[in-house]
């Protein structure tokens, strides 16, 4: 199976779609634009939904890579990778209550939570995209 050893970039491709989403979600909501807002917000939990399923199959079939790099870089990278990856594991159900929150159209606790939410998940799609980079592309 050639194919899988593409998946790295697809999926980071997944991560940097996401966070353009919510990037595009977040001036949506500013600019009033409701419905726009849900739909942009949506597709980034559809790129989101679909990074993490050919994520856990890609491990699940080709094991975890190495990292190369030495010195300073190699205590930037396990930085970034610590930050998130814990953060990966809390977005989650923060995506999902802002989400269900949302299209119940319970306005308040939607933007309680996404105010939390919507930083958490760029800084995890940002630093997904760069785990990428120094992984497959920079040190590999």
């Amino acid at each position: 199976m050639d194919w899988i050893t593409s998946l790295p970039a697809f999926n980071a491709t997944m991560n940097g779609l996401s966070g353009l989403l919510l990037l595009n979600g977040y001036r949506l909501v500013k600019s009033g634009k409701l419905l726009a807002h849900r739909r942009s917000m949506l597709a980034a939990c559809a790129t989101s939904t679909i990074f993490l399923a050919s994520y856990l199959f890609y491990h699940y079939h080709a094991g975890s890579t190495r990292f190369t790099g030495t010195g300073v870089i190699r205590t930037v990278y396990f930085s970034i990778l610590l930050s998130h990856t814990v953060l990966a594991v809390v977005v989650l159900p923060l995506a999902i209550l802002s989400v269900v929150n949302g299209l119940r159209d319970n306005r308040p606790l939607h933007r309680k939570i996404s105010r939390w939410t919507f930083p958490v998940w760029i800084y995890v799609s940002v630093t997904g995209v760069l785990v990428y980079f120094f992984l497959y592309q920079w040190f590999p």
